[in-house]
């Protein structure tokens, strides 16, 4: 069987602030292996989203253990942490997160300036994301100039431009119409079958989540068993 990349166990994380406590996500134990696909599904405010961000070492938990890659993600450093996640995940906003006054190859470029390549070199791989996720005729367009569907698959080459070893995706069809969401989720599925890259999809659209191999629901904050749904999900 493949290596198992995302480990977590009873990872749980709340949010405390005076008198309101929130528990964000309860008890999370998920297996995810090298090449899957895997969809998180839930309402908003369930806690899919939280998940997804202690992956990414975005966020720490607080209690239980969460290990992505060999890493037990709850000793590392901040710093640790920073050069960790950028060698190891690419992350996908729901709201592409692209810098205005930076062309399309300089936004995928950006990741890649915290490697020891040169200028040339980035560059390189920054025209090779973007030809992957076909945008090669868009290189020197700024983010004004492109639709929502390109915009976003920027954001993909730039998520990918390091060759991360799991891509994490946030909504990213929450801000697009439906032939720019089919585009960016035919991109992920080839990026998975093709590439083999290990992706976590979270998503309440039920289209979105046809595309990945699993599905896995959340429901305030519990993460349910494969297979099971909240009771009141359609």
């Amino acid at each position: 069987m493949s290596e198992i990349v995302i480990r977590t166990q009873g990872l749980t994380k709340e949010y405390i602030r005076d008198e309101f406590h929130v528990v964000a996500l309860k008890d999370a134990n998920l297996e995810v292996r090298r090449g899957d696909f895997l969809a998180l599904m839930g309402p908003s405010g369930s806690g899919k989203s939280t998940l997804l961000h202690l992956a990414a070492a975005m966020d720490r938990p607080t209690s239980g253990d969460i290990e992505v890659l060999g890493s037990k993600l709850n000793g590392l450093s901040d710093s640790e942490i920073a050069r960790w996640r950028n060698r190891h995940v690419g992350f996908v906003f729901q709201s592409f997160n692209l810098i205005p006054v930076l062309t399309a190859l300089e936004n995928v470029e950006l990741p890649l300036k915290l490697t020891h390549l040169k200028k040339g070199e980035r560059m390189q791989h920054a025209a090779t994301a973007l030809k992957l996720v076909g945008l090669g005729d868009r290189m020197g367009h700024y983010p004004r100039q492109l639709s929502g569907g390109q915009e976003q698959r920027v954001a993909v080459a730039r998520a990918i431009v390091t060759d991360p070893d799991i891509l994490l995706c946030d909504e990213p069809t929450g801000n697009l119409d439906a032939k720019s969401a089919q585009e960016v989720l035919s991109l992920l599925a080839r990026l998975n079958q093709e590439y083999g890259k290990t992706i976590i999809l979270v998503t309440h659209d039920p289209h979105a989540a046809h595309f990945a191999a699993t599905v896995r629901f959340i429901d305030k904050g519990v993460l349910l068993p494969e297979g099971q749904k909240p009771e009141d999900w359609n």
